[in-house]
């Protein structure tokens, strides 16, 4: 059997919904070695507070238990888990990739990416990441308590639901200037991968005679999917 590698993405951890947490940690367990890597391109956590906080610690412990038997994990910052840093790195062995990140694989290049950067046509969301990913922002944000911070994350999460029920699907959609701009900005990679959107698709894409794949991963609020990468090509798999 020829090594692979797995992706996934908006997996949205949350302690209200321990059923995802098992299966997650179900999926964990049963990779094998004949993979070689596996990439989280963001929102693995419906919300992340610090690395100061106890959150999680049995998925933690399960990721860890994968690094330590050698297989790589990957992590891309979500727009909801953007506060992961250098002690969840430690915590786990996974290592924090910049979004978007080009990696090469089975003699393919590929683009990696969370989506949300792709998401242009939504201006009050992209106003609002810059505010929240800004240093200055960050540091005020982790100076407070615990209790204050999940108060925040939660007062965000239910600001989210409402906007997004007053916005258009083709808003909180890819702009596709802005996904040709990212691929021509990386020299037309064969693949893009990223989640963000929670509509899974393979979209095919000619650009300047340059023929692409842009592969949107699924979410895992209703049902898990995750794509394995080989030698061979490409496989959507339900969890």
């Amino acid at each position: 059997m020829s090594n692979q590698t797995i992706f996934v993405s908006d997996i949205h951890l949350c302690e209200s919904r321990p059923s995802i947490t098992d299966t997650f940690i179900n999926f964990l367990n049963k990779i094998n070695n004949q993979v070689d890597a596996l990439y989280i391109l963001g929102d693995l956590f419906e919300y992340w507070i610090g690395d100061d906080s106890k959150q999680h610690e049995n998925v933690i412990e399960a990721l860890k238990e994968l690094t330590d038997r050698h297989i790589q994990v990957f992590l891309m910052h979500g727009n909801r888990d953007f506060l992961m840093g250098s002690g969840f790195e430690k915590k786990t062995g996974a290592v924090l990739l910049n979004d978007p990140t080009l990696i090469g694989i089975y003699g393919k290049k590929v683009l990696l990416g969370h989506g949300d950067i792709l998401c242009t046509d939504d201006i009050e969301y992209q106003s609002f990441r810059d505010k929240i990913r800004s240093e200055s922002w960050k540091n005020e944000f982790l100076k407070k308590s615990l209790s204050e911070r999940v108060a925040i994350a939660n007062e965000f999460r239910k600001e989210s639901e409402l906007n997004k029920k007053n916005k258009s699907l083709e808003i909180m959609d890819v702009n596709k200037e802005e996904v040709n701009r990212t691929l021509i900005q990386f020299n037309y990679p064969d693949f893009f991968i990223h989640g963000h959107t929670h509509r899974p698709n393979c979209h095919s894409i000619t650009l300047d005679g340059h023929q692409m794949q842009r592969i949107v991963l699924g979410d895992w609020y209703e049902q898990g999917s995750y794509l394995i990468f080989n030698a061979h090509g490409i496989e959507t798999h339900q969890v």
